[in-house]
């Protein structure tokens, strides 16, 4: 059996009691979710069901595959919001349950080019956040679209 298989949940962990986010795909191994839609729109977290801490926790054809998953959400995002840059991080010092941040960034987003956790370097623009935030149902679909087969 693999981690995939095994249900794990650890209480109090914030990705094992909640979505972590808008939900926009699930299989039996992981989910896709929208977070910071208002500062980030179009911020996905790539998040493993199970409980576990690290990359390196997963068997290797786990591993593989949900790097696969990260790889076809930064191909939609790019497709379909054509930002500047795509930031993929992978933390867990809060939450230790394996995760993946995907982050398309605009040179004209509030934090660019510092981490989206970082000091603000500009005011919002409100016009671009609403012109991406409208784009959010069709890159939606498009993710389900993309991930229907993995």
């Amino acid at each position: 059996m693999t981690a995939a298989t095994t249900g794990e949940r650890a209480p109090g962990c914030a990705l094992c009691e909640t979505d972590g986010g808008e939900p926009v795909w699930r299989n039996a191994r992981a989910r896709l979710v929208l977070v910071e839609h208002a500062r980030f729109p179009g911020f996905c977290r790539v998040i493993w069901n199970d409980h576990v801490a690290e990359q390196t926790d997963l068997p290797d054809a786990d591993r593989h595959w949900l790097m696969e998953v990260v790889a076809r959400v930064e191909r939609v995002l790019r497709a379909e919001l054509v930002p500047d840059k795509i930031n993929l991080a992978s933390f867990g010092n809060f939450v230790a349950h394996l995760h993946w941040h995907v982050i398309p960034r605009y040179r004209w987003d509030t934090h660019f080019p510092e981490a989206v956790w970082g000091p603000a370097q500009r005011e919002p623009d409100a016009a671009r956040l609403a012109d991406i935030t409208a784009r959010l149902p069709a890159l939606s679909y498009a993710l389900q679209s993309a991930l229907a087969d993995v």
